[in-house]
């Protein structure tokens, strides 16, 4: 695991965090001196799109990304039937559309259908051509969020994605980015889908198969960004790193199924966690095959509860039971440091600006928590809020 003992320089950074706690309501913001691998102000990736505002992975959610800065709009790749990509983060249909709905495609439903070692039913991509999936409306998926748009939107390929980010660089004169992730590819390659072949095709044939071209390709398994990289691609590929949840109680990270381990790791019997990523052979096993790591934010800020008298975790905000927004962030892991001394950038997910998604340290302010990620010198976010990242860098 990374060091998670407090040396001089993350006790320096640690005192800088608390102040930023302190000051996290004052709106006037001081620039940040960039501390990422590069020395440029660290990247603002739009997670899914916009999508704290429109139904996420929708040509309509990645064009206000877009329209409010973003340096780079990530799509999500899953097949149809008949082998396009197209931007979902669920194969599973019955969760982002309303083909439930549909009676035409009742027949088609499945229960109990395994994806990554988890049971869902419903309706999956698999099984519908492109042009029946396009018939589809999108919906969002956090009922929190903004429902005014279900059913108005659709599902989009990884073509329109491209041609979309191609027309808006020239149009705005600048460089957009392109994010695809490889959504379950162990999955797609067992229903003779694969996904790396189209994706490595879909990029060449934009001209982008280069380490400056305006790509990032990331997945959750090795075993994806090895085959690409083996296949020819050359663009900057990232290795994703997740977790199941938070331990309030010791501040680290809790691993179960289905996201405890990288699941072309599970088939294949080996038994590393998430977590053995982030040591030091993790990450130099990462360097030989990816340009940078995309980790879960409590891998380089730990979150912790407090615990009263009976070792029960206080409900400090007191609305009746304690989550994130009853922790404080702990000091920092050595994970930047670490990785950035491999030559390894690293891009942190996920930001949101709901009060749900924020610890109690950062008193309801989103731009707190992006502040204090740019100044330990991370290299890009993911958020789903890119205005929000903007403004805090």
């Amino acid at each position: 695991m990374f060091d998670t003992t407090p040396t001089a320089m993350t006790i320096l950074k640690l005192a800088g965090l608390m102040a930023l706690a302190m000051t996290a309501g004052c709106s006037s913001m001081t620039p940040i001196s960039p501390q990422t691998l590069d020395g440029r102000k660290p990247l603002v990736i739009a997670h899914r799109g916009a999508s704290g505002y429109l139904p996420e992975h929708t040509l309509e959610a990645y064009q206000r990304a877009i329209d409010l800065g973003a340096d780079a709009i990530e799509p999500d790749l899953i097949s149809t039937r008949d082998g396009v990509l197209i931007a979902s983060h669920y194969p599973n249909l019955a969760i982002n559309t309303d083909v439930a709905s549909r009676p035409e495609f009742a027949s088609r439903k499945r229960e109990n259908w395994p994806i990554d070692g988890e049971l869902q039913s419903g309706w999956f991509a698999h099984d519908f051509t492109l042009a029946e999936i396009k018939t589809l409306g999108v919906f969002a998926t956090d009922p929190e969020r903004p429902q005014q748009y279900n059913g108005k939107f659709r599902i989009v390929t990884l073509k329109e994605i491209i041609d979309l980010v191609k027309a808006e660089s020239e149009r705005l004169g600048r460089s957009i980015a392109i994010y695809p992730e490889t959504k379950n590819p162990t999955y797609h390659r067992d229903l003779a889908l694969p996904l790396e072949g189209k994706l490595i095709s879909a990029i060449q044939s934009a001209g982008w198969n280069s380490k400056t071209a305006p790509v990032f390709v990331q997945s959750f398994e090795p075993g994806s960004l090895k085959a690409m990289r083996a296949k020819g691609l050359e663009v900057r590929m990232v290795q994703l790193i997740d977790g199941d949840g938070y331990d309030f109680r010791t501040g680290g990270i809790t691993y179960a199924a289905p996201f405890h381990r990288p699941y072309d790791w599970e088939k294949s019997g080996d038994r590393r966690l998430f977590s053995d990523m982030v040591t030091p052979a993790g990450l130099a096993e990462i360097r030989t095959y990816a340009d940078g790591i995309g980790p879960w934010k409590p891998y380089i800020v730990p979150v912790k509860g407090q615990l009263d008298d009976a070792g029960n975790l206080k409900d400090i905000n007191g609305d009746g039971r304690t989550d994130l927004r009853d922790a404080s962030f702990q000091a920092p892991t050595s994970l930047l440091n670490d990785a950035h001394k491999l030559g390894l950038f690293v891009h942190a997910f996920t930001f949101r600006n709901e009060d749900r998604y924020l610890a109690h340290s950062y008193a309801g302010d989103p731009h707190a928590e992006y502040r204090q990620f740019f100044r330990l010198g991370v290299d890009g976010v993911f958020s789903e809020f890119p205005d929000t990242a903007l403004a805090a860098r």
